[in-house]
């Protein structure tokens, strides 16, 4: 199905047949993607960890938190394993949840089949797709970024496969340590077909995603675009049919341990604390 067609079946989702509006008296929203967590022990969990906790009652203040997909390097299912390995994170974002704070989980290449526990447990809304939202004043769109390329067909193969029935019937069911090996191959199988970024230069990554930013614009008119998958971080103005608008890929926690924020005056990278750092966070650029 066309991207623009799913585009706009989760707009015609609403009662009005917009957008989904995502408003508050005082909006808040932080997006987070490619974060690659394989163990808690990593000291990216521990700036997740405090990141998440600094966002609640008394913290940033937080009113929505977007998770544009590899937050973890796999995840499957709703399998007991992956809630135990991960569980501190977990019941971070099932407190965020309970809080008010409104959560969507945009699924990776390397988290799939997420729904069953991650929205029907948690409360947390799952996207297979990319969304169209209302933010304050902003039409975002946000996307994971794997299907920007249209002719890789062996990973749009591999990303249907591990998204069937089956395999998430038996990543529900699997023991934990045979899980653990196929993550390994399933996370290293991934990275070959969606590797193209590493061997070309960041300029032509950036030419790919600035590229896929106009040709969205021909499927929905939105003022931002936000996306992950590509890891390198890129900031981008443009206007298309005499509409400015924005680009922004997330890169990744390997290179910088970042979010990027909306709030209803500022659109802003924001450099997050190592541990036993100001939890505040320093603001990397803002337009």
């Amino acid at each position: 199905m066309p991207e623009r067609r799913t585009i706009r079946a989760n707009r015609d989702a609403t009662p009005e047949g917009l957008p989904k509006r995502l408003e508050h008296a005082k909006m808040e929203a932080y997006f987070l993607s490619d974060i690659h967590l394989k163990q808690m022990e990593h000291p990216d969990a521990r700036v997740l960890l405090d990141f998440l906790g600094s966002l609640g009652p008394g913290g940033r203040g937080a009113t929505h938190l977007f998770l544009v997909g590899d937050i973890f390097d796999f995840w499957l299912g709703g399998n007991r394993h992956f809630r135990w390995k991960f569980s501190p994170i977990v019941e971070h974002l099932r407190a965020l949840a309970s809080h008010g704070v409104e959560v969507h989980y945009f699924e990776g290449n390397h988290d799939f089949n997420l729904r069953d526990f991650w929205q029907g447990e948690l409360d947390i809304r799952v996207h297979t797709q990319a969304g169209l939202f209302v933010l304050g004043d902003l039409t975002v769109r946000v996307e994971h970024g794997d299907l920007l390329d249209p002719t890789d067909r062996g990973y749009r193969f591999l990303r249907w496969l591990l998204r069937t029935p089956l395999i998430g019937y038996a990543g529900t069911r699997l023991p934990g340590s045979l899980l653990d090996r196929i993550c390994r191959l399933a996370s290293l199988t991934s990275r070959r077909y969606t590797s193209r970024r590493k061997t070309i230069s960041d300029g032509r990554a950036r030419k790919n995603l600035r590229g896929y930013a106009q040709k969205a614009m021909e499927e929905d008119s939105f003022d931002l675009i936000i996306t992950g998958h590509m890891h390198v971080r890129d900031d981008y103005a443009f206007e298309y049919r005499g509409r400015r608008a924005r680009s922004v890929n997330l890169g990744c926690w390997e290179e910088s341990r970042s979010t990027f924020r909306i709030t209803s005056a500022r659109q802003e990278f924001v450099e997050l604390p190592s541990e036993g750092e100001d939890p505040g966070g320093s603001a990397l650029r803002s337009d």
